[in-house]
């Protein structure tokens, strides 16, 4: 599954960098979302563990969700980039237009999946609250902060190997230290 939602990454963002960092953006919040349930269901619920098909029934969505939301994001700083914007420039302008869409579609999602914890049956209690904080964490932490980040900080080689990767990172501005 993940290899197939990383060859449509690739032929979408025409790189292989991007796509990378978004799989593995997604599959960090699906372990922060297992281990934040794992805390949460014992000590807080008592329920004695998790069910089997938590992971895998979880990984589904979460993937699906975030994969989905990195679309939006990552294909607007590429459109920025081809614009001829600098790294930085791309991710707050990506980041401004879709980050309204992104997050109300996590809310809304997040409080979607929250219902099912007031389910009667436990695997559906233990899949609602997986599932809305990882979309949460992916939402507001990880898509905003960490795979924007990461973004800049890697330039237009987020981009390689296709033909944006070759272009110059334009210069920095050197900082001049404030007077005290």
């Amino acid at each position: 599954m993940l290899a197939s939602v990383l060859l449509i990454l690739v032929a979408l963002l025409r790189g292989l960098v991007a796509p990378l960092l978004l799989v593995g953006a997604v599959v960090a919040v699906w372990g922060a979302a297992l281990g934040i349930g794992g805390l949460v269901f014992g000590p807080l619920f008592g329920f004695e563990g998790t069910d089997p098909g938590l992971g895998l029934l979880s990984f589904v969505f979460l993937v699906a969700l975030g994969v989905d939301y990195g679309i939006f994001l990552m294909h607007r700083m590429r459109e920025e980039s081809t614009a001829g914007a600098e790294p930085a420039a791309a991710a707050l302008t990506a980041l401004r237009t879709t980050g309204g869409v992104i997050a109300s579609a996590g809310l809304v999602l997040a409080a979607t999946f929250a219902v099912l914890t007031n389910m009667g049956l436990v695997q559906l209690v233990e899949l609602g609250f997986v599932i809305a904080v990882g979309v949460l964490l992916d939402t507001f932490l990880v898509r905003t902060y960490l795979v924007t980040s990461a973004s800049v900080a890697l330039g237009r080689k987020v981009w390689w190997p296709g033909g944006l990767s070759k272009e110059p990172d334009p210069p920095r501005p050197e900082r001049q230290p404030e007077p005290v």
